[in-house]
Formats: structure tokens, C-alpha cells, sequence
């Protein structure tokens, strides 16, 4: 029996491929892992509105921590809860966005929205996560800084070229911890597997953290072992090796 009782998956770059597909072979690994009593869940940047129809593919009734911790839910339509920026907060990175000439974006409740559609209706919103990206490294890197420097904010990233903002303290670890105690086990009885900046304190935090193949290099050292990537099958590939003990060159999917 596998020491592992939940596998929190990050989705961009490490569930789903570059075209935003989970892989037949993906899907038949997570259904046995299921079927072998290992929880199976999503440790996303996503939010409900780009994250819910992959749970509904995946017929998983396991619960979720999207945007990097802010919302979590228990189970499909059972909502644990959301930690919201202030209002305030938001107003300074919208305004840091726009004089910077960066794109942006936000998750609320009620919507994911971006800078072609942000109004002043907005502000009377409540939002859960902010991202703000801008192509040059020169300009993205001294706005973490800057957000950073606030003091009261968690700031990480899931590309080079972006960064996304929500409340101090929350995280995928932290929410993942959460999921824990709902379970009733501890977090060294948890294996994740992610890719980017937004993964390293739970990949840190897990019983087992594994880095794809495709991975952030920092987060490859952080790490507890390296797959294949994700346009090569590397979450399929780790499940089979490190909660069923398979050498995966020899298992193939269903």
C-alpha cells in the first residue's frame, strides 16, 4: 500500500499539456490512484472558471485548492472557504499594472477578468487573486519587488514574464494543509507534483515533492525527484512510480 493518501497535481505545465489537454494516459493513472484510496486533487493558480470543467472530465468528487490557496472547496458544490483582497490592495496593483504598461488580471467570485474588460465596477468586487504580467523581465521583477515590499501580501509567480498576488500567508501549501485536516492526515502522507514558483513552498512542505521534467530549475533542486514533462506524460509516469512502485518505461495506460 502506498505511504501517500493525496496527490496534489498543479494543472499548467504539469497535468495538462501545451494545449491544455489531460492525456488519456494522465487520466487512467489518476483513476487507479483513486481506486487504490489515494485522494486525488487539483493545487491550481486557477480559479473555478477555468478549473471546474477539468474536475467534471476527471469525475473527481475530491476537494480543490484553486488560486494558489484563496478558495477551497471541499467537493463539487461545496465550497470550504475564500480569503479576498482588500479592496484598497486592489486599487494599488491596478493602478501599478496600468502605469507600468502591464497586463492584468483578477479572480472574483463572480468573474475572470482581464484588462480589455476591467471597468470601475470592478473595484466594488471582491477578489481572491490579482496577476499582473508584462513581457520584459526588467520591468516584471522590480514590481514583485515593490508588491513585496508592502509587507502584507503573498507574492509568487508561474512564469518568468508574470506575478500573482493574494493575501499574505495563503498559498497551495497552505491550502493544501487545509485540505489535510478535512481528511484527517498530515502533510508528509502527501505527494505533489508541480512545475513552477507558484508550487515551491508546497513541493517543500509534501512527503514527497516532485518536479516535472519541464520544471523551473529552482524548483527541480527544491525537490524530491524529477519526471517527465508534461507533453511526455510526466504526471501519468510519477504516479506509477512513486505511488505504485512501477517502473513506468514498462507500464502502459489501459
Amino acid at each position: 500500500m502506498t505511504a501517500y493518501r493525496l496527490l496534489a497535481l498543479d494543472m499548467d505545465g504539469t497535468l495538462l499539456t501545451d494545449d491544455k489537454l489531460i492525456t488519456k494516459e494522465a487520466a487512467h493513472w489518476i483513476r487507479l490512484a483513486e481506486e487504490a484510496g489515494v485522494t486525488v486533487m487539483f493545487a491550481t493558480g486557477r480559479g473555478m472558471q477555468t478549473a471546474g470543467s477539468f474536475w467534471e472530465e476527471l469525475d473527481l468528487l475530491s476537494p480543490m485548492v484553486l488560486l494558489n490557496g484563496a478558495e477551497i472547496w471541499e467537493g463539487p458544490g461545496r465550497l470550504h472557504e475564500r480569503t479576498f483582497l482588500s479592496r484598497e490592495d486592489i486599487r494599488k496593483l491596478h493602478e501599478l499594472a496600468v502605469v507600468s504598461g502591464a497586463r492584468f488580471w483578477g479572480y472574483s467570485v463572480e468573474s475572470l477578468t482581464g484588462s480589455k474588460h476591467w471597468s470601475d465596477e470592478m473595484f466594488d468586487r471582491d477578489w481572491m487573486k490579482f496577476g499582473i504580467h508584462h513581457q520584459e523581465i526588467d520591468v516584471i521583477e522590480p514590481l514583485r519587488e515593490k508588491v513585496r515590499s508592502w509587507g502584507h501580501l503573498e507574492v509568487t509567480r508561474s512564469a518568468d514574464t508574470n506575478m500573482e498576488i493574494s493575501v499574505r500567508g495563503v498559498s497551495k501549501a497552505s491550502g493544501v494543509k487545509k485540505v489535510c485536516g478535512l481528511l484527517g492526515i498530515t502533510m508528509d502522507q502527501v505527494m505533489a507534483v508541480g512545475d513552477q514558483h507558484n508550487d515551491m513552498e508546497l513541493i517543500r512542505a509534501a512527503g514527497l515533492g516532485i518536479a516535472m521534467g519541464n520544471a523551473d530549475e529552482a524548483l527541480k533542486r527544491a525537490a524530491d525527484g524529477v519526471t517527465d514533462t508534461n507533453e511526455r506524460n510526466g504526471v501519468a509516469k510519477a504516479i506509477q512510480k512513486y505511488i505504485f512502485q512501477l517502473d513506468p518505461s514498462e507500464s502502459q495506460a489501459g
